[in-house]
């Protein structure tokens, strides 16, 4: 039996026969059709971020806040630093008297402790006998000391120390005070009222690879810090950008148009969420806090990179503190 060509087929073999420019004007056609969709694709902004919970944002900052002010007057906080002692190749002797090398406090202490000596990196500390120093509850005279993580921690009294390491691998020696005054004085920092629209949405752009940025010190030194790209952000309709420090939490060190007056002359440090899948993040200017030199003038804190003075008054975070410092 013959089948009847129905007009599905007709219409088939018709486009077949048709001339070859015909079908090249069809195809063009569609290019151009996607070639619009994904340039309006492309061009088409990322919808804005949903608006954050005012009341949720508030407890979250507050809490942080909280748990900023417990770890501030903790054992390991920055308001019972007591002294900071530089080494050099050698030995250096220490106690309460003036003519020690490094000089503990007067009512805290003996005249004479004993002397620390460091030799090819390493440092090594011998007490002088009758005086009762101890490492983990028990007396000492002469031992090798652990530097950096982990450090020895030796106590006298209400004093304890230890070894840090900084650039170049100077060492120095770190004094607390459990009794320190400042601890007694200490009554809070103030903050600038908690504000949402301090919550910025930021844009990571990479630098491939990462690229090390030039970190000054209060010491005068310099730290070279791996970054991972700038974030790049708007406030009022202007574009700002920070280098961030590569870590589990990228770790800005910022300075703003209200330093010195509102806020700490050298900046302030801040902690950001590394960035989704989309490449964005968010930056809470609410959670910007004072660095250690704030408090102590025994703090070797890092400053502000020179990219990362924003032109702008950013009245959010910690305010100044009115206590010690550099």
């Amino acid at each position: 039996m013959i089948r009847r060509k129905n007009h599905t087929d007709m219409e088939i073999i018709r486009r077949l026969h048709m001339p070859s420019n015909y079908n090249s004007t069809i195809l063009l056609s569609l290019c151009a059709l996607v070639f619009f969709v994904v340039a309006i694709s492309c061009d088409t902004p990322k919808p804005p971020p949903p608006p954050v919970d005012p009341v949720a944002h508030k407890v979250e900052i507050s809490q942080w806040h909280e748990k900023r002010m417990a770890s501030l007057t903790s054992q390991t906080g920055w308001l019972n630093l007591s002294g900071l002692f530089w080494l050099d190749e050698g030995e250096h002797t220490f106690g309460a008297h003036a003519s020690n090398d490094l000089v503990f406090p007067a009512d805290k202490v003996p005249e004479y402790m004993g002397s620390f000596i460091i030799k090819d990196g390493k440092v090594g500390i011998k007490v002088n006998s009758g005086v009762d120093v101890l490492h983990d509850g028990a007396p000492i005279m002469a031992m090798d000391l652990v530097i950096g993580r982990g450090a020895t921690e030796l106590t006298y009294g209400s004093l304890s120390w230890f070894i840090i390491e900084r650039e170049g691998g100077s060492k120095a020696v770190r004094l607390r005070d459990s009794e320190h005054p400042d601890l007694q004085a200490f009554k809070g920092v103030d903050m600038y009222d908690i504000d949402p629209a301090w919550r910025v949405q930021a844009t990571i752009e990479p630098y491939d690879p990462p690229k090390m940025i030039t970190v000054p010190t209060v010491y005068g030194t310099v730290r070279e810090q791996p970054s991972p790209g700038a974030l790049v952000f708007e406030i009022n309709g202007e574009e700002y950008r920070l280098d961030p420090i590569d870590g589990e939490q990228l770790f800005v060190i910022f300075a703003d148009e209200t330093n010195g007056e509102e806020t700490y002359g050298a900046g302030r440090f801040l902690y950001v969420d590394p960035p989704g899948e989309d490449g964005t993040t968010f930056i809470d200017f609410n959670k910007a806090y004072n660095p250690p030199c704030a408090f102590t003038a025994f703090a070797t804190c890092p400053l502000p990179p020179l990219q990362n003075r924003l032109a702008v008054a950013v009245t959010a975070g910690e305010r100044r503190y009115e206590g010690g410092g550099h």
